[in-house]
């Protein structure tokens, strides 16, 4: 496996030298990829340098005990290092998602459970928001249908990371949020105090940093403006300011409402518009892969149930990697990192026993 490294050292270098030139930064778009790959490789050199130090030091070291006794304790120590030195470089080495370093746009929905459902998908949201916060993260909601009682029929926020290292990407720590959400608890609607089962369903989808990656026909967009509704479907706006469009070949269909003007919503909707194509040519892109180079876990089947909260019991699992804990309380309020934790490494463990096949 580590056959390889000695071309990713290489490019790790000639990167290094195009960003040292400041006639690239004239091309924002390649500076940025530049960047972001950059930071990947980092990562492999540092790992690779520690490795391939510490076996040099243990060749010297045998060499040296071999003369004096005294160096046999050194030689025991680098060998105890030497695995885990091995292991982060193999880790380091799995081939990543290329939309890792890219940012966000989360959609929550509530589903089965009507109010009790939408209030659901506002704790998510805010769930999410949370902890986007506490790594640093920026957020901006796009778009909220509100219900009755204030929870969301569905929202739309894009979430935007500070690092260019893929490992460190709102994509790669989130991706693997996309299916259905159960929630466990007594409903703000319910009065005999009896626990009701409901849903919220899940989106998430890699940002497009630049509308040039995305090719759209405009003969390809249907395009419909209608009046914005608010609660209980009361008309918020005089004016047809909602947009409503549809891409053609592949049936997607955004819409937007909560912008004053009819350009903001439009605008709005074909960022969301181009993120969801984004999706769908990677999600092609897997189907006829032969490699399978799609996220082991990261599922396409967006009704796939992925974890359940359990209020009264205080508890939060994930079926897919068997995690399991009672701290929902400190989940719903941002301490999200050890879920999604067991996520990736239920992945990269896929990825490794792919490669060793």
């Amino acid at each position: 496996m580590f056959e390889s490294v000695q071309g990713l050292l290489d490019e790790h270098a000639a990167i290094q030298a195009q960003l040292s030139d400041p006639a690239v930064y004239a091309d924002q778009s390649l500076a940025r990829k530049l960047g972001r790959r950059s930071a990947q490789l980092n990562g492999i050199v540092e790992a690779y340098n520690t490795w391939r130090g510490l076996s040099d030091d243990l060749e010297a070291a045998r060499e040296m005990a071999a003369e004096d006794p005294d160096f046999a304790d050194e030689v025991k120590q680098i060998e105890e290092k030497l695995p885990a030195a091995q292991e982060k470089l193999r880790r380091l080495l799995i081939p990543r998602d290329p939309d890792d370093a890219r940012n966000i746009i989360i959609e929550v929905k509530g589903g089965e459970g009507g109010e009790e459902a939408a209030l659901f998908a506002a704790d998510l949201l805010r769930m999410y928001t949370r902890y986007a916060e506490a790594r640093g993260w920026k957020t901006e909601l796009i778009s909220a249908n509100e219900s009755d009682l204030g929870g969301y029929k569905d929202a739309q926020m894009a979430i935007k990371g500070s690092s260019n290292d893929p490992a460190e990407g709102v994509w790669a720590r989130l991706k693997f949020e996309g299916g259905v959400h159960r929630v466990q608890r007594v409903p703000a609607t319910e009065s005999q105090g009896r626990i009701h089962t409901s849903a919220a369903g899940v989106l998430v989808f890699p940002e497009v940093d630049e509308p040039e990656e995305i090719e759209i026909n405009q003969n390809d967009l249907k395009i419909d403006v209608y009046r914005s509704s608010g609660p209980g479907g009361q008309s918020v706006n005089t004016t047809d300011s909602a947009v409503r469009i549809t891409h053609l070949p592949t049936g997607i269909v955004v819409a937007m409402q909560n912008e004053k003007s009819q350009l903001q919503n439009r605008e709005a909707a074909m960022r969301v518009l181009r993120a969801r194509l984004l999706a769908h040519q990677q999600e092609q892109l897997d189907a006829e892969s032969a490699e399978h180079r799609k996220s082991q876990i990261r599922t396409m089947d967006r009704s796939e149930r992925i974890r359940t909260y359990n209020f009264p019991e205080n508890r939060i699992a994930d079926h897919r990697t068997g995690y399991k804990a009672y701290n929902l309380d400190a989940v719903m309020n941002g301490d999200l990192e050890p879920v999604i934790q067991s996520a990736i490494e239920m992945d990269e463990q896929a990825r490794l026993d792919a490669i060793g096949e």
